[in-house]
């Protein structure tokens, strides 16, 4: 059975979610031919990275993402985990990388299910090997999907 979860933790901006769970069904299931699934994806604030980091990682700060896999993906034809993804980082990288935040959250998103996928970027090989496919994936994403229409927008009070 296929399960994504997608949940906004934080109040720093708007997230269409229904849109970034369709683009995560997609890369999972046509563009990474995954057969079974069961992924939690939650958008979070800096603050809650920066828990999840020291907690887990025992790295301080925030960061773009952390990814949590339940089953090694040899174990098993299916994976499970969950990805977090800041949604600080994707608003502060942004500029510096040319780019919009919504882009970097699409980017993060791919980097974990990546992570879930098995691939690595511990050495300097394999990080370059998951960023070549990182780009491949994103830019694919970029084809099918308008990112910036993740963006929920504050309404206008009318008075």
């Amino acid at each position: 059975m296929n399960e994504l979860v997608l949940r906004n933790r934080q109040q720093i901006q708007g997230v269409k979610l229904p849109l970034l769970r369709q683009m995560a069904h997609h890369l999972l299931t046509d563009l990474l031919q995954t057969a079974q699934f069961e992924i939690g994806i939650y958008v979070v604030s800096a603050s809650e990275m920066a828990r999840l980091n020291e907690r887990f990682l025992k790295h301080s700060g925030s960061t773009d993402v952390i990814t949590f896999q339940y089953d090694p993906p040899a174990a098993s034809p299916s994976i499970h985990g969950e990805i977090f993804i800041s949604i600080e980082d994707a608003l502060e990288q942004a500029t510096p990388f040319r780019t919009s935040w919504q882009s970097e959250v699409v980017r993060y998103l791919v980097h974990g299910v990546l992570h879930l996928k098995g691939f690595d970027d511990t050495t300097a090989s394999a990080r370059k090997a998951m960023k070549r496919q990182e780009n491949r994936l994103v830019g694919q994403l970029a084809r099918l999907f308008p990112f910036r229409d993740l963006e929920i927008k504050p309404r206008k009070f009318r008075g």
